[in-house]
């Protein structure tokens, strides 16, 4: 079954993307802050119901990181490029870091095995902490990009880069460690 609640949302996530892209871009940053945050509650929104009502299928297990990846990616990248809309930006080197790590793991998934299957790739706690951090950190940005200067935002965010780079460089080398150890029973 394809047609599923949790692939419908999976999918209105994706279609999101460009739109949330469009009103970065064009600094409607209340708008792509609202989107960023609709989009996330779709993700919390279709996991609940894909377990809640059984709901899971191989299409949605492929689609839903990698509407999560176009999203995350999309908001990483505009959030680097200088903008004359954008007062506060992600640096370069932590978006290179963390689509980094995302490429490669998502290369690797792929290349393990000829018959993908994403239930093996399942993220580790440390990768949900760090996908959570980079969230809010992007959250954070959108937000204080579309407010006013707001003086404890602007404290959070020299120091939030470098953990975001911390725990990409940890969840990346904890994924291959446990990628790379002893083989999975069946």
């Amino acid at each position: 079954m394809y047609l599923t609640i949790p692939n419908l949302l999976t999918l209105l996530r994706i279609l999101v993307v460009p739109v949330f892209a469009i009103a970065v871009w064009y600094g409607q940053l209340v708008l792509a802050c609202s989107l960023f945050a609709a989009a996330g509650l779709t993700d919390m929104l279709d996991g609940f119901v894909a377990r809640r009502f059984n709901q899971f299928s191989p299409l949605g297990a492929f689609l839903d990181p990698m509407a999560d990846k176009l999203l995350m990616a999309t908001a990483f990248v505009l959030l680097c490029m200088p903008s004359q809309h954008l007062r506060l930006t992600i640096p370069a080197w932590v978006v290179i870091l963390a689509i980094t790590r995302d490429v490669i793991i998502s290369l690797f998934a792929f290349l393990a095995s000829s018959n993908y299957d994403p239930s093996r790739f399942t993220p580790s706690l440390l990768g949900k902490i760090t996908t959570g951090t980079e969230i809010v950190v992007i959250f954070l940005t959108l937000l204080g990009n579309a407010l006013a200067p707001v003086k404890w935002l602007d404290c959070f965010f020299p120091w939030s880069f470098y953990l975001v780079a911390a725990l990409v460089i940890a969840s990346g080398l904890h994924y291959f460690a446990r990628a790379s150890g002893a083989p999975r029973a069946s």
